[in-house]
């Protein structure tokens, strides 16, 4: 035997006639079933962009003073901060807004916390009168919905109004699910008084549009309630009830008067109570049963980033489910137009299926090359190469996702070249000697003398990967499973084809 060894030669040798080791294999496919459970599953890797905005409001300042005072000193002192990419700011009367964009990938907490700490710091630059500073954190990660759900009323029996109400209150509950971020509404039509004026009676009238919107504004203000002491020690509760709050109030709103004659907004108008018609936006559901499409409410369900869609989903449709009867009594159905955690599922079950597939056909072209007993040893180690890699990912806080399963796939064809390349020297050297009795010794020395060589190859493929981690902005974050995975798949088929080929082979041949 050998006595100096690689590192190939020195784990075939540690490993060969282990008692542990086929009690490893097995460990390592469980780990790998354990990861496939519960690593969190997503379409798409969930890309981290952040930013921030910081408002100051000066009143009675015009747009050039709030540029001067405000804006300007604030960017001056926000460029300091490390990991700032872009800024834009605007000012209009009485306010100066300025908008913080970090580099993509910059951590969210970090740079949000970096932001506050330099405003707060710099407060007195600010103008006298200016109220103190608003900061708000903007994320864009979490806005990217992995559900999406549209409500519709099934006849006229519920208004747009109310059943943007209802889907609201939805919206509510659902929040409240575990490591759901962000639900938001889209076509939403919300509650509003409409007064349609009739131009003929305006005009005889004598009226303008002004004068009418002057006189519902004055009594559409809304008084707090006072307190106050009087000589007796008393407290005093004043509360003015609001004059507008009801059709009926609108209707009798006096605008004018003509020749001593009170002139009530119901005589030169018609007030119904509906949605805010002056919202241009409209989302129109189209199905096979609406085919000339359907006004509708598009609720969106976005994760926590690290998170599993495929669970988040599955509790936030069962819930749906629940609720189902309870709106349909309410005349409103629902149609679910996205499931990102479905998608998610079906793709790694679909990777399961097509990676036994795939080590059928590299078994069945083995067998041919190598023969039976060779091909399954190769065979064998597939899957637990497979798995050591997925459990590697799920510490790392790695998902499975659309490019993680590419990941896997690109290195499928070379995660079993150092098997192949082991099996097929212990082959060649039993052929060679075919006297040989020591199964052991020629399989050790056989890895040991590829060992080197095999090493190599596999780091030069490893290093083509490397590069990619040092890719910026968007597309890095997004692509960031492929040199994470590939690279950690060829390392553990390295170890695998050490370790398990010789006791195999040992067992088998």
């Amino acid at each position: 035997m050998n006595n100096e060894l690689n590192i190939a030669g020195r784990l075939a040798k540690t490993f060969i006639e282990h008692p542990l080791t086929a009690i490893l294999a097995i460990f390592i496919l469980t780990l790998g079933f354990i990861s496939l459970e519960f690593m969190p599953r997503e379409e798409n890797p969930q890309i981290k962009v952040s930013g921030g905005a910081v408002i100051v409001a000066l009143p009675g300042a015009k747009p050039s003073e709030i540029q001067k005072v405000i804006i300007e000193p604030l960017e001056k002192k926000i460029r300091e901060i490390e990991g700032v990419e872009h800024i834009y700011s605007y000012a209009k009367d009485s306010l100066g807004i300025v908008q913080v964009q970090y580099f993509i990938g910059e951590d969210k907490e970090e740079s949000n916390l970096k932001l506050y700490d330099q405003v707060m710091r710099n407060m007195d630059m600010l103008p006298k009168g200016a109220f103190p500073p608003i900061v708000k954190t903007m994320d864009i990660d979490t806005d990217i919905p992995i559900a999406t759900i549209a409500f519709y009323a099934k006849d006229n029996s519920i208004s747009k109004a109310e059943l943007f109400n209802e889907v609201s209150k939805l919206g509510h509950e659902i929040n409240k699910i575990e490591n759901v971020a962000l639900v938001d509404l889209k076509g939403e039509k919300k509650d509003q008084y409409n007064i349609n004026i009739d131009a003929n009676k305006l005009s005889q009238y004598n009226l303008s549009l002004g004068q009418i919107a002057n006189r519902i504004k004055a009594l559409a203000h809304t008084s707090s309630t006072i307190t106050s002491d009087n000589f007796q020690n008393d407290l005093t509760i004043l509360n003015i009830k609001n004059a507008i709050e009801s059709k009926e109030d609108l209707e009798n709103i006096i605008v004018s008067y003509n020749f001593g004659i009170a002139i009530y907004l119901k005589d030169i108008a018609r007030i119904e109570k509906s949605h805010d018609i002056q919202n241009k936006k409209e989302a129109v559901l189209y199905t096979k049963e609406l085919k000339d499409g359907i006004s509708q409410v598009t609720l969106t369900i976005s994760k926590l980033k690290g998170t599993n869609s495929v669970t988040i989903n599955e509790k936030v449709f069962s819930f749906m489910q629940e609720q189902k009867e309870e709106f349909a009594k309410k005349g409103i159905k629902y149609v679910i137009t996205r499931d990102d955690g479905y998608t998610a599922n079906n793709a790694v079950n679909s990777l399961v299926q097509n990676l036994l597939i795939s080590i059928v056909i590299i078994a069945i072209l083995l067998i041919f090359s190598l023969g039976l007993k060779e091909a399954m040893i190769v065979s064998l180690l597939v899957p637990m190469i497979l798995s050591l890699t997925l459990f590697i990912g799920f510490l790392f806080d790695e998902t499975i996702n659309r490019i993680t399963l590419f990941a896997l796939i690109v290195s499928l064809g070379m995660l079993v070249d150092a098997a192949i390349i082991v099996i097929e020297n212990i082959v060649r050297h039993k052929k060679e000697d075919k006297n040989v009795t020591d199964i052991k010794t020629l399989s050790i020395n056989a890895t040991n003398e590829i060992g080197n060589a095999t090493n190599i190859a596999t780091i030069a493929i490893i290093m083509t990967f490397i590069p990619m981690f040092f890719v910026g902005g968007m597309m890095g974050q997004f692509m960031h499973p492929l040199p994470v995975f590939v690279p950690i798949a060829l390392i553990v088929s390295l170890i695998v084809a050490y370790v398990f080929t010789p006791y195999l082979v040992k067992k088998f041949l």
